[in-house]
């Protein structure tokens, strides 16, 4: 979402958002008063769709804070360029803050030209991703070392206050004016229960960022979790997970089971073998001889791979992937699945060669990372009314009910169908996880990590987010610090299945 003339806000952009858990951003250079007060309504308006409307103002102020600063900043930067001076020098620093204010504001609207001509920005980026919100502002001045310690100086002597009218009382900036409003915010934060803990400030990759995370309330996330389970509990009618694939798979688990006794299993089902070896000769996984026989796919993707095939197989016969009941928005769903899929395979592949179960659980995890999306688009419509009685019953709004079904926090539907069909704890933890993977147990960090990339580059390969908006802890995990690096991977996924000739199920 870029800066225009027009500040209306587009609630669809920002509901969206919201249900795919992608970020929100907005890019301006001069921020006017018109655009600080649009990004004050957008803000407004993403918190009313995640629920948080009693934190609207709090945000609104702290996010007129950052914006403000941000300004500020890109503004110093070309007030000490035009004076010769360094804002990385000690001496320079202190000589050009003795006049920065008064020459800047008796001359604001030619700086403010000049930050635009010179490409300094103002972004702003909102998210909700698992149960935590992000409030990011971010400008292309890189913080430098002054600046820093008078933020976190100012960050120490907000824990001396209790109150706003204290601080106003004893803190006075007279430099630079930024540092009364930031204790006002850590105390506004405070007065929400959350910690100083939920301001990050840090400089990377020639941006300062300045990052607000705190958690959903506790009562949003308590009726998420009700209407998850009640969901769950009603869809009596989600088919059990086959049963020819439920006893293939306790012989695969058996230590004792012959080999040939898993093949002679397998094969038996003429559906499910065609099924499982039109996997295993697709071009996900590269081979350069085909498969011909059971025996040849397990000798090929191992006893793990060829039960993360049939959890594959057995999930699309039960979520209706073929047939009358394949609606649009369900082929839209399906078509992502298979490409997080072929793409979280050959990261894997490329990236964690070493870490075998990585790499045999990433085409299951990416074909079913968005499981509790497909489970509200093929649950019968009797379900969904029974189950918003049963809300109402309980005093839940309507309104956080449709939310969920249009795909808000559907990680923990997921996981849980994928719980009651007993699935693998590698497979659960992904798709509970593959929006945060640092939440995620170490275990699964790396897998979560891949098919959050995955997922992301599809999201970028189709202009729906940029590279820095890519959570940069999952970058640096698997060495893609460099826009480039990332657009070379994306670029060789895209070609790579752009020759596939047609889905592998």
């Amino acid at each position: 979402m870029n800066s225009s003339s027009s500040i209306s806000v587009d609630l669809s952009k920002v509901r969206r958002a919201v249900q795919t858990e992608l970020p929100l951003t907005l890019t301006t250079y001069k921020l006017p008063h018109e655009m600080e007060v649009y990004m004050g309504e957008i803000l407004a308006a993403f918190l009313k769709e995640i629920h948080q409307e009693t934190m609207i103002e709090y945000m609104k102020y702290s996010l007129s804070e950052l914006v403000g600063n941000a300004k500020k900043a890109n503004t110093k930067r070309v007030y000490f360029r035009e004076r010769g001076l360094d804002v990385h020098n000690r001496r320079d620093y202190l000589e050009g803050m003795k006049t920065f204010k008064a020459d800047t504001l008796s001359n604001i609207k030619y700086y403010l030209d000049e930050q635009e001509r010179q490409g300094l920005y103002i972004k702003m980026i909102l998210q909700k991703r698992g149960g935590k919100v992000r409030i990011e502002v971010r400008n292309n001045s890189s913080l430098s070392y002054f600046e820093y310690v008078r933020i976190h100086d100012k960050l120490s002597r907000a824990q001396q206050y209790k109150s706003v009218d204290q601080a106003l009382k004893q803190l006075l900036d007279d430099s630079e004016g930024a540092g009364l409003g930031l204790v006002i915010m850590i105390l506004m934060m405070k007065k929400l229960g959350l910690s100083e803990e939920c301001y990050h400030v840090l400089s990377e990759r020639g941006e300062t960022i300045t990052r607000l995370v705190f958690p959903v309330d506790v009562e949003t996330q308590k009726n998420i979790s009700l209407i998850s389970s009640e969901f769950v509990n009603l869809i009596n009618e989600l088919p059990q997970f086959p049963e020819n694939i439920v006893e293939i798979n306790k012989l695969l688990d058996d230590p004792n089971s012959k080999m040939s006794d898993i093949a002679a299993k397998i094969s038996s089902d003429v559906s499910l073998t065609a099924d499982l070896l039109r996997t295993v000769n697709s071009a996900t996984f590269a081979r350069s001889n085909r498969c011909r026989s059971i025996g040849d796919a397990v000798k090929f993707v191992g006893i793990r791979g060829v039960k993360n095939m049939l959890y594959s197989i057995g999930s699309i016969k039960n979520l209706s992937c073929d047939g009358e009941a394949q609606t649009a928005r369900k082929k839209e769903l399906w078509t992502h699945a298979y490409k997080t899929a072929f793409c979280s395979y050959n990261i894997a592949r490329n990236l964690f060669s070493d870490d075998r179960e990585c790499v045999e659980d990433s085409y299951v995890c990416g074909l079913l990372h968005d499981m509790g999306k497909i489970i509200f688009e093929t649950a019968h419509p009797d379900v969904i009314e029974q189950l918003k009685n049963l809300l109402s019953s309980k005093g839940i709004s309507s309104e956080l009910f449709e939310k969920l079904i249009a795909g808000v926090d559907h990680s923990e539907i997921g996981a849980l169908i994928a719980e009651k069909w007993n699935f693998p704890e590698s497979i659960i933890g992904v798709i509970r996880y593959h929006h945060a993977p640092d939440d995620a147990p170490e275990q699964f960090r790396n897998l979560c990590s891949v098919v959050y990339l995955s997922d992301m580059i599809l999201h970028y390969q189709a202009d729906e987010i940029a590279f820095d908006e890519i959570d940069c802890d999952v970058l640096s995990r698997l060495h893609l610090t460099q826009e480039e690096q990332f657009k070379r991977l994306s670029d060789s996924i895209r070609t790579a299945f752009n020759s596939q000739s047609q889905f592998p199920l």
